[in-house]
């Protein structure tokens, strides 16, 4: 397998699904175990459930769908997605292909440092407290260390020491808040369960310090030192669809943003389909999806009113996109080695570390928030995701096989995309074919 992978398969949705696994046997050389687990046999055993969680009583499975067309960095990606809403893989795939017309995403990220948080309390003078803290830097980074010399040999481990002082909640006769940050490099890992032995395991020095008592020592899901950024140029004439001019598809696109930065209810909802791509490639690598939607809706709230994660705007004949947030990933940890679906997943990917992880994600979310808004700023939500909503429609109705496309192509051409139609559809084509199989006409 090399990096002449790519994620540019033109007709891949018209394959039936076994045709779409023998190609990416071909492709990524998977073995018959690793084409059993996308097929959904064993995929993952009760015994392994019953050692992942609690109380395990079976599994649940989301379908695993392909995003396509992924050109980031000039590198191609297939990108896993597990997600239950019919039209995000499309989504992304669609808006993946007019960005990579464009040349494709570029992306950055920050290096893997995540914050460990100890509350420290009844500490006396703030000053004289933090004073203490900050002066035996040294020694808390050493003690903090020690709990994981592995991950200090190969280059990671505990790195700063910041003290913050916060007004009480209750207000001015209350004691403030002083919080003990360990700025920590995780690595390859997404970092929580070595933050909180390191945040515990200085906790009694701390105390020792400051004379003071110490109560919660545990991560932080805001990693606003491990941001990514992914960004994309598209000239104003390839956004040209629905039979409208690029320029209006454009504005519409850059008008949402503005709508997005101005009202937290519209920004709500804007980083909701963000989220819906992210969350989607998450679940398929065995991430910790709900720390990622924590950081990031915090991360949307930093300026003190929640704001889009992502930005649209004309420039010099281009629509620019760009989005930035937290994003604490792993490779290595968590589920990631016990469940053979996210090894799969992850070597449909191909990526070497959990940096470019990151990056790949962060297009993603803005790819999906791209398809989005040229469907919103132009003819709707309703109407740009008509066909693939039908679909759903279709099966739920109770078609099947073929059935499904002939059903939701004729609830797509009479513009009523319900169940109870669909059912009049199908009970119409089922007395067709039972009056032609009788030889007689209705």
């Amino acid at each position: 397998m090399s990096d002449t992978v790519t994620s540019r398969l033109a007709g891949f949705h018209k394959l039936p699904m076994e045709e779409r696994l023998a190609q990416l046997a071909r492709m990524f050389r998977l073995e018959e175990d690793e084409l059993e687990m996308l097929r959904g046999v064993g995929t993952l055993r009760p015994v392994l459930a019953n050692q992942m969680i609690e109380n395990a009583v079976g599994t649940f499975s989301l379908p695993l769908g392909l995003g396509l067309n992924m050109l980031v960095n000039g590198r191609d990606y297939i990108v896993p997605m597990a997600v239950e809403e019919p039209s995000v893989v499309a989504a992304v795939s669609f808006a993946a292909k007019i960005v990579r017309e464009a040349g494709g995403f570029t992306a950055e990220a920050d290096t893997s440092m995540m914050i460990g948080q100890v509350q420290v309390t009844r500490f006396g003078d703030p000053s004289e407290a933090s004073q203490k803290i900050l002066e035996s830097k040294e020694q808390i980074l050493a003690l903090a260390n020690s709990f994981h010399p592995a991950m200090v040999a190969r280059g990671g481990g505990a790195k700063d020491v910041e003290v913050r002082l916060l007004p009480a909640p209750e207000g001015p006769r209350g004691e403030p808040l002083l919080i003990v940050h360990l700025i920590i490099d995780t690595q390859e890992a997404m970092g929580a369960n070595l933050i909180n032995t390191m945040a515990e395991g200085v906790a009694p020095f701390i105390e020792q310090l400051t004379g003071g008592k110490v109560y919660l020592r545990i991560l932080s899901n805001l990693a606003d030192k491990r941001l990514s950024r992914a960004m994309c140029r598209i000239p104003v004439p390839l956004l040209a669809d629905f039979e409208m001019p690029g320029e209006s598809i454009a504005e519409g696109i850059a008008q949402a943003s503005r709508f997005a930065q101005a009202d937290p209810y519209r920004a709500a909802t804007h980083n909701k389909g963000v989220m819906n791509g992210i969350d989607a490639v998450a679940i398929a690598t065995g991430q910790d999806w709900r720390a990622i939607e924590a950081g990031a809706h915090a991360f949307a709230c930093r300026e003190g009113q929640y704001r889009p994660l992502s930005t649209w705007y004309l420039e010099e004949g281009h629509l620019v996109g760009r989005i930035e947030l937290p994003m604490a990933l792993g490779t290595v940890g968590g589920p990631i080695k016990v469940h053979p679906g996210v090894q799969v997943a992850l070597k449909l990917m191909r990526v070497n570390s959990a940096r470019e992880l990151s990056m790949v994600i962060a297009a993603v979310g803005l790819a999906q928030n791209f398809a989005a808004l040229r469907a919103l700023g132009s003819v709707g939500i309703q109407k740009g995701h008509m066909a693939l909503h039908a679909r759903c429609v279709a099966v739920t109705a109770g078609a099947r096989g073929d059935w499904v496309e002939r059903i939701a192509n004729e609830l797509v051409k009479v513009g009523h995309v319900k169940v109870e139609k669909a059912r009049e559809i199908i009970a119409a084509l089922t007395a067709d074919e039972a009056a032609q199989a009788t030889g007689t006409t209705s």
